[in-house]
């Protein structure tokens, strides 16, 4: 129950839990103040997020097979983790190796991350490019920055199905070109070849993203310094050396960070265009193992996937911490 106190300015101030909280709250310092009024929604995150990644751990711990020694749901620890390493769990093979260096395109932890490697760092070289054009002014540049925007604008399965009938012998006009390059006439069936086909799709579709994403970040960089940079008689490369790129740099990094958490878990322009059996994914090995009703395995499957773009999301928050400080 609160009370009345009396303060050394004569003030009467009530006293109590209550009075207590809010005094503590008053004597915050703004960074506190800001975690505090950020806690809920960490609360919130805690439950949305870590709550299921929790559940699906204990769920990759637990046995899959209907049949044999192990029954399906027993505590079998680490059984399902080396399966992934093994390829075979109870003496049945995976829809696809987790890993293998001896069936690189065939392994679905070496596709993934090819395909996220190489993806992400064409789609933020184009796109750099592109949002270096769209931020000079120029007749047309409103027309020219919709224009880009039009392949990121359409669905998946259709990039997905436009692909597969360009590269599909007898109907696209792709089949020539590959095979002028050195492919077989078949691309979309073997591995690599239609690893290469379904990275190149990715790049047309999200190349505008990185674009987008990139300009924002160039239209917040102050012009003055440019006209100072002239006036020093510094040469283009280093203007775009000394303010350009640390300017940006920050967003790059961002713009990065969403493209390579959107590449680690691609599946549909997968099984759009060549399908899992030929380009496995971690994703398709996720759903393969699950429609298989191999639920253990596919949790773990799913739950190292996370693990993997956790860590990537740490490195790059790291790196923009330190771009922020170098600013």
């Amino acid at each position: 129950m609160a009370t009345e106190e009396q303060t050394e300015s004569g003030v009467q101030r009530s006293s109590g839990v209550y009075a207590g909280i809010i005094r503590w709250v008053e004597n915050l310092d703004d960074s506190r103040f800001a975690y505090l009024l950020l806690a809920p929604a960490f609360l919130l995150l805690a439950v949305i997020v870590f709550w299921p990644l929790l559940r699906t751990f204990v769920i990759s711990l637990q046995a899959d097979s209907l049949s044999g020694a192990t029954a399906y749901g027993e505590f079998v620890g680490l059984d399902n983790y080396i399966a992934l390493l093994t390829g075979q769990l109870d003496g049945v093979a995976l829809p696809s190796p987790f890993f293998n260096l001896s069936q690189p395109f065939q392994s679905a932890l070496i596709v993934t991350v090819i395909f996220t490697v190489v993806s992400v760092v064409f789609e933020t070289l184009l796109g750099f490019g592109q949002a270096l054009v769209l931020d000079q002014d120029f007749r047309g540049r409103r027309w020219v920055r919709v224009a880009i925007i039009i392949p990121w604008a359409i669905p998946i399965v259709i990039q997905g199905m436009i692909f597969y009938l360009i590269f599909q012998p007898g109907i696209g006009f792709g089949v020539d070109i590959v095979q002028a390059i050195g492919f077989s006439g078949t691309p979309l069936t073997d591995s690599a070849e239609a690893l290469a086909i379904i990275t190149l799709a990715d790049v047309w579709k999200t190349t505008a993203f990185m674009a987008l994403l990139i300009l924002a970040g160039l239209q917040s960089v102050d012009r003055s310094l440019y006209d100072v940079a002239k006036v020093s008689g510094a040469s283009k490369w280093q203007q775009f050396r000394m303010i350009t790129l640390p300017i940006v740099l920050p967003t790059v990094l961002v713009a990065m960070l969403f493209r390579t958490l959107g590449a680690a878990r691609i599946y549909g322009l997968i099984e759009a265009t060549a399908g899992c059996t030929t380009v496995p994914s971690l994703s398709c090995l996720v759903v393969t193992t699950f429609s298989t009703r191999r639920y253990g395995t596919a949790t773990a499957v799913a739950f190292v996937t996370a693990a993997l773009i956790g860590i990537a999301a740490i490195f790059y928050v790291v790196l923009f911490a330190r771009s922020e400080e170098g600013v």
